[in-house]
């Protein structure tokens, strides 16, 4: 199985770092968060990965050059013209996966000690289009899942916007954890250039299975800012 790591943002939460270096070169404990999420990937037997990147690529080829890829097979998706947003970045990325039934996509700045391997059976076992893995913990915007967790909208808390896939009587919002498995068949993508995931989830619920994956419990950190980098240094080796 191969995956992506989106690794192309500004990462503006964590300046001044960010003013000279890329978010994925971020430490926790001596080592970066792309090294961590290469090992993660590695404990699932997932040794081939592609890698999208914009902000200060160069630093990043660089480190993949100087370290052998830490173990993996890592191609690079060079979006120096323009970054694509994580839909676009996907899309431009997907002959990378044109041989694959299913692959892992995941950004480059959460760590977790979620059960990757769980998570793909469950996705093949429920033979989905897409698993979201979510969670019960505070934030901002939600996904909406009915009560088989299948996705069936979004909202914004803070603006109050949503947008509905499918009309149930009851709505279950989970917090994302910016990681997912995929078919293949998400590849045939109706749109083009600068989009969201999201809105693409959003767009085939209305027709396929796109399930949510609930690992409320886990250890998870959004590493977006400098504070949350000090309390996963805590937490993860």
């Amino acid at each position: 199985m191969k995956a992506m790591l989106f690794a192309a943002g500004l990462g503006t939460r964590l300046k001044p770092f960010t003013d000279h270096h890329p978010k994925a070169l971020a430490e926790v404990n001596g080592k970066t968060l792309l090294e961590h999420s290469l090992r993660y990937l590695q404990r699932y037997g997932i040794e081939d990965v592609i890698v999208n990147v914009h902000h200060f690529a160069d630093q990043i080829e660089q480190v993949l050059q100087d370290n052998n890829g830490f173990g993996s097979w890592v191609s690079i998706s060079d979006e120096r013209e323009m970054v694509l947003e994580t839909g676009g970045g996907l899309l431009k990325a997907a002959p990378y996966f044109e041989d694959e039934e299913d692959f892992v996509v995941m950004n480059v700045d959460v760590l977790t000690n979620l059960d990757l391997g769980k998570m793909i059976d469950f996705h093949k076992s429920n033979e989905s289009f897409a698993t979201l893995a979510v969670m019960k913990r505070e934030s901002g915007r939600y996904l909406l899942f009915d009560e088989h967790m299948i996705l069936c909208g979004w909202t914004n808390n803070k603006t109050g916007e949503q947008k509905i896939s499918r009309e149930v009587l009851e709505m279950r919002p989970f917090a994302f954890s910016g990681i997912q498995v995929l078919s293949h068949k998400i590849l045939d993508m109706p749109f083009t250039g600068k989009f969201s995931l999201v809105d693409l989830y959003l767009h085939f619920a209305k027709t396929e299975l796109v399930k949510g994956y609930d690992h409320t419990g886990n250890i998870f950190i959004d590493v977006g800012k400098p504070e949350s980098l000090e309390q996963a240094g805590y937490l993860f080796e």
